[in-house]
């Protein structure tokens, strides 16, 4: 049951994360100032991207746990592959985008490692 409350935790955490992360593209992109159009699509496309990942780990997880088995074997691989790549997405946050000066950005990998750990002790509690 405690591990059910984990993986629901985390996956509305990490899904909220990825809308907030969709959410503000626009000014995001506006942010860079003056840059090539390529540029401004690319930025806006990588963006989104990130966003809608985010989104799709939360919801994958969530939506296994609804409907699985939460202690089958294909269940747990989910949820430890989904705590892997936020890990694996907050390695590389942490060496790029959070060595900037923008707040949200820098605790992004901090909300990506304690959702992979809300995942990780949702599987085995």
């Amino acid at each position: 049951m405690i591990g059910n409350i984990l993986l629901y935790i985390g996956s509305a955490v990490i899904t909220l994360w990825g809308i907030a992360h969709i959410v503000p593209t626009k000014s995001v992109v506006s942010g860079f100032g003056s840059i090539s159009q390529d540029n401004k699509r690319i930025i806006t496309m990588e963006w989104i991207a990130e966003g809608l990942t985010l989104c799709f780990i939360g919801l994958l997880v969530l939506f296994v746990t609804i409907w699985g088995e939460t202690r089958s074997q294909a269940s747990v691989i989910v949820y430890m592959a989904s705590a892997a790549m936020l890990v694996i997405m907050a390695a590389l946050t942490s060496a790029t985008g959070a060595r900037t000066s923008i707040v949200p950005i820098k605790i992004c990998p901090f909300v990506k490692v304690a959702v992979a750990i809300l995942f990780f002790l949702g599987t085995v509690l």
